[in-house]
């Protein structure tokens, strides 16, 4: 948009005067706000500052931690625990829910968060971003539980991401359409770009790690062999391959002009259910993606319907275009 005016708070205060959210979510989406823009700004001095580069700890996936996935982690809890709206919080570098310090308000919502996904590109400057999902309870609890906290994701009330690229994006939906804002540094405030975002049913961009393709499925094989065969194979078209190796990257990329998103669950990590979490990574895109008229699958089932069975849990996870992924799912 040329002449983008609404503020990112501006958009979440017309939601409430319309009786389409309550208070304490606006308070909430606020602090996530502003935990994005100072993630963003710890990010754009790149080497300048003392947050590059990998600490020798693991968080609890077994990863390797690097230092702005710790900073970013910090700087969630701190921007979103003092909200007074939270019954805790979740985050995908803690094994245990983190509860709510006892000196501090609480309230009904629980925030899961990815604090910063596809970190392993950060050293080379390539986009990463944060994923959010919030769910709210029906009363406040004393002590929140992993019960509290493992819920379908067709319950979430709100989800979204930022993305660090060119630009520091904010893309929000709070179950009535998907909404994009961009940072404005001039007046420090995200300002709304993009209303409304619908994916096309259609795509010729496929995202996939192709170097894991020994590990696949034979009927994934075929689907993407097929769809790479061009206009001389069985789909009559060509197809583009994209992979970035950051989530937030490849769905941004997929709410803006369409596509398919594949991380399936393969050989290698079947063990383990997939390589995705559940609770704050594919459920929150997975609803990102049908509120904006697109279709989020595991490969078995739709990903909003999983009864969650743990914080940490994985899924395999096929999502964008819709009709991409159902023709991706009926090959397989």
């Amino acid at each position: 948009m040329s002449t983008p005016t609404k503020t990112f708070m501006q958009h979440l205060f017309q939601q409430r005067h319309a009786g389409l959210i309550e208070r304490d979510l606006t308070t909430l989406l606020h602090s996530v706000a502003t935990a994005c823009k100072a993630i963003a700004n710890h990010l754009k001095n790149g080497d300048l500052g003392d947050a590059m580069g990998a600490l020798e700890s693991e968080n609890v996936q077994g990863e390797t931690q690097k230092k702005l996935d710790v900073i970013a982690n910090d700087i969630f809890l701190e921007r979103c625990q003092y909200s007074g709206v939270l019954a805790g919080m979740v985050s995908e570098e803690m094994e245990d829910i983190h509860q709510i310090p006892k000196n501090l308000p609480k309230g009904r919502y629980v925030i899961l968060f990815d604090p910063l996904d596809g970190s392993s590109n950060i050293d080379v400057d390539v986009s990463v971003g944060s994923i959010f999902s919030i769910f709210e309870l029906p009363e406040v609890p004393e002590k929140l539980t992993i019960e509290d906290v493992l819920r379908k994701g067709v319950e979430q009330v709100a989800a979204g991401y930022a993305i660090y690229g060119p630009s520091t994006m904010l893309v929000l939906s709070t179950g009535h359409g998907v909404n994009a804002f961009t940072f404005d540094g001039s007046i420090g405030e995200f300002r709304q770009t993009h209303e409304d975002l619908k994916i096309p049913a259609d795509t010729s961009e496929i995202a996939i790690n192709a170097s894991r393709r020994r590990h696949w499925d034979e009927s994934l094989r075929n689907y993407v062999d097929d769809s790479f065969a061009g206009e001389a194979g069985t789909r009559g078209r060509d197809f583009n391959m994209r992979w970035i190796a950051s989530m937030v990257a490849e769905v941004h990329r997929i709410m803006m002009r369409g596509g398919i998103f594949i991380y399936p669950v393969d050989d290698k990590n079947r063990a383990e259910g997939g390589k995705l979490r559940l609770l704050y990574e594919a459920s929150p895109m997975g609803f990102l993606v049908e509120q904006a008229g697109g279709a989020a699958s595991t490969g078995t089932e739709r990903i909003l319907e999983v009864d969650p069975t743990g914080l940490h849990q994985r899924v395999g996870v096929v999502l964008g275009s819709a009709n991409e992924v159902a023709c991706a799912l009926k090959v397989s």
